[in-house]
């Protein structure tokens, strides 16, 4: 068994954060504490429109379970270096779980550069543009691309390589109310292709609100909580 096929087979159920549902799922959920409550606050003014601000968190759980369950936390770890660029690291951990993303925020968007997991590290070349600049919002609006993946262990040798397309459409405007309260949110439909055997799911509906980030993520993932306000969710 390959070492792509192998770390595909280990799924399980969808776990999420923002994109990508296999790496997550690579252990299986574990009994554990739930992490503890991040205590950081941020002032709603100083929240980009991309929220990335170093202390910010968010908690989730998977779409129809109960409210109780241990979450997964979400947080910024600040800006930080990979594959010689400037970055900003986001860590999900959760129920065994542990992921991290590397974007890079400017006024073309969000473009994502990499993932990581324990003892994987996928990195995306050209970057991956998960949102665009601010203005382009809108009913109908698309974006998409192609990005080679490249697929390495803890030890930097390369176990697969292979091409990745993507494509985005903003459906439409409206209210939603989760766990963590009701939000205006764009209704996001991403659709995935990749040569790597179904590395990344092929289509997952994503909901984002600005100066708040994902509400459900494209792994069906609900907002519960964060640690900051923005006028929204109350």
């Amino acid at each position: 068994m390959t070492f792509v096929s192998s770390f595909l087979t280990r799924r399980a159920a969808p776990l999420g954060g923002v994109l990508l549902a296999g790496l997550l799922a690579a252990c299986a959920p574990t009994q554990q504490a739930a992490p503890p409550t991040v205590t950081a606050r941020t002032a709603a003014s100083s929240v980009s429109f991309y929220p990335r601000e170093a202390g910010l968190a968010w908690s989730y759980l998977p779409e129809g379970e109960a409210a109780g369950s241990d979450p997964y936390i979400l947080r910024t770890l600040g800006p930080t270096l990979y594959n010689t660029q400037q970055v900003e690291a986001l860590e999900l951990r959760g129920r065994g779980a542990s992921t991290q993303w590397y974007r890079r925020f400017d006024a073309g968007g969000v473009t994502l550069l990499g993932i990581a997991k324990p003892g994987v590290n996928v990195m995306l070349e050209p970057g991956w543009q998960e949102w665009p600049a601010e203005n382009a919002w809108r009913l109908g609006a698309t974006w998409g691309g192609e990005t080679r993946a490249t697929v390495r262990d803890d030890a930097g040798t390369v176990k697969a390589q292979g091409t990745v397309t993507y494509r985005y459409l903003v459906q439409e405007r409206r209210r939603v109310t989760v766990p963590a309260g009701s939000f205006d949110v764009w209704v996001v439909t991403r659709q995935v292709s990749d040569t790597l055997g179904g590395l990344f799911p092929a289509t997952q509906q994503v909901w984002f609100a600005p100066f708040v980030g994902e509400v459900r993520t494209p792994e069906g993932l609900l907002l519960t909580g964060r640690n900051y306000a923005s006028g929204e969710g109350k």
